[in-house]
């Protein structure tokens, strides 16, 4: 069993650790399925602790559209173009994978983590 100064000085750091709001980390995806992301050399965060942001997910984005195609020949003599404009939906499929870095946020409580997003190359 701690003794007592162990314990206030542990109680003590958790009181800090608890006020602080949100903290940034940086990680590495270990596993895509299932979803790891180690944070440090003790610490590595699985499915049950993560929430992961449109960035890292597969979603669909609006994409305004407005071009002309280029000249293209039917039936070997004719030049035609045509005319795009509109909304296209775009589907971004790019789910994390093992070896990626990336950025997350500490939520409050310390539990649960958001992917924000990846790290640039070099960083």
């Amino acid at each position: 069993m701690a003794n007592a100064v162990e314990l206030v000085k542990k109680a003590a750091v958790d009181a800090v650790e608890a006020g602080k709001p949100v903290s940034l980390l940086f990680g590495t995806v270990v596993s895509a399925a299932p979803l790891a992301v180690n944070i440090s050399q003790k610490m590595t965060l699985g499915e049950a602790n993560l929430v992961l942001s449109q960035n890292v997910t597969r979603r669909t984005v609006d994409a305004a559209a407005d071009f002309e195609t280029e000249p293209a020949l039917t039936g070997g003599e004719q030049e035609h173009r045509h005319t795009v404009q509109g909304v296209l939906q775009v589907v971004v499929n790019k789910p994390l994978e093992a070896g990626e870095r990336v950025i997350l946020a500490r939520m409050q409580g310390g539990k649960k983590f958001i992917i924000l997003d990846r790290l640039g190359a070099g960083l």
